[in-house]
């Protein structure tokens, strides 16, 4: 009897040692139109997003008709081959945003980042090099490590769910967003969102589930239809996550880039839920959020500006007051770029334009073109691993201009 009893003694020490120590009141969490913090404060998000880094997008690389990831890496490889790509691609995650890069948005005064991720970063789909065992969980765990140390929390945002929720280069899909359509991909958002939720169910530097960004683009002559759809795919998706993870914020956003909140017609699924919105230009004053703060009033639920930018200082600053006064938080558009418009910028090798650039832009629609377009490969590759080097924190530039617009501090 005394054997027994000092096992289960032991198996109760050890249980209670196994890393699941937390509770609901360690999380941040939403309390009416605010988000509260474990300690009981009011908590305003203000922070940047991490774009490019796991979802590439052209424009970040001066590129027009390479446009989205699945076209940046088939361009590369017809430029300098599969091995080169795949070698670029891991230069390029290891280099983009490493821990001196977490470092300094803490010390600009931020309190949130979000990471905007593909969805192929947690499947075996050929995806920025990998063909199997992609590292998603790990080039994400990296990062709450950092913010861990530097005080940051962080969103978790798929950018590109699978068959694509939003039909344009922004969620790499095949220009119509089939998530809507197809059973096979709902699975795979689901199963995706499940394990994600149970890979960081005690995490409490994650801030939130993200469902999807900027759904359903206004192109597609069955929009409405498309619309219709949207609230019972996030409906099912935060029941998945429930099921494995009951504390983390569920993060709905609206169709049409995040702006049309009339097809949200029910926000009562999840009781700890907050409504996102992005903004690009108009008005800087609060009638350029007007829909947003009503719709925010009239849910009762806290209101999130996850993508603003791309703008002058004048109007971000202005912006970021208006948001401030009227509570909503707000993560800008994106960290680290090319050049301008971020908080921290990187050159580009001196003939990036002149070899890589030209050769995205030229016509490709055969082999035959694509042999005729192709510069000397070694040059091309040596631009390519300038290019990776250039992006690493220590020889990038701070845009003092644009950090300050984004009244941080």
């Amino acid at each position: 009897m005394k054997r027994f009893t000092g096992f289960v003694a032991f198996l109760i020490c050890l249980l209670s040692c196994s890393g699941n120590t937390v509770s609901e009141n360690d999380f941040i969490r939403v309390d009416g139109k605010n988000l509260v913090t474990p300690d009981g404060n009011t908590f305003l998000i203000k922070g940047t997003n991490l774009g490019c880094w796991l979802n590439p997008e052209g424009y970040m690389f001066g590129f027009g008709l390479a446009s989205s990831a699945r076209l940046i890496d088939e361009m590369f490889c017809e430029l300098v081959g599969p091995d080169r790509t795949a070698e670029f691609w891991k230069r390029f995650k290891d280099n983009y945003i490493t821990k001196a890069d977490i470092e300094f948005i803490a010390s600009c005064g931020a309190n949130t980042i979000r990471i905007p991720f593909n969805y192929r970063l947690f499947t075996d789909e050929d995806y920025m090099g990998l063909t199997a065992g992609q590292d998603g969980f790990e080039r994400i765990d990296a990062v709450v490590e950092w913010c861990r140390e530097y005080g940051l929390y962080v969103i978790l945002d798929m950018h590109d769910a699978p068959g694509g929720q939003t039909g344009d280069n922004i969620d790499d899909s095949y220009g119509y967003p089939w998530l809507f359509e197809s059973a096979k991909s709902q699975e795979l958002f689901y199963d995706i969102w499940t394990r994600i939720a149970e890979h960081y169910r005690n995490e409490t530097v994650i801030l939130g589930y993200e469902l999807m960004n900027e759904p359903i683009a206004p192109y597609f002559e069955n929009m409405d239809e498309l619309n219709d759809r949207f609230i019972p795919i996030c409906r099912e998706a935060a029941a998945r996550i429930r099921e494995v993870d009951p504390n983390h914020i569920i993060i709905l956003g609206a169709p049409q880039w995040n702006t049309n909140f009339k097809p949200v017609t029910d926000w009562t699924f999840d009781s700890n839920l907050m409504l996102t919105c992005h903004r690009y230009g108009g008005e800087a004053g609060p009638d350029g959020i007007r829909d947003y703060i009503e719709f925010r009033d009239r849910t009762g639920l806290p209101m999130y500006m996850g993508e603003i930018g791309h703008n002058t200082f004048e109007w971000q600053e202005t912006y970021s007051r208006t948001m401030q006064e009227n509570n909503i938080g707000y993560t800008f558009w994106p960290y680290k770029k090319r050049d301008i418009e971020c908080m921290r910028a990187f050159d580009v090798p001196d003939n990036w334009d002149d070899l890589i650039v030209a050769f995205a832009q030229s016509d490709r629609q055969d082999f035959a073109k694509i042999r005729q377009a192709r510069p000397d490969q070694d040059a091309a590759w040596e631009a390519m691993c300038r290019f990776t080097e250039n992006i690493r924190f220590e020889n990038c530039h701070t845009l003092d201009g644009y950090v300050q617009s984004m009244l941080l501090k």
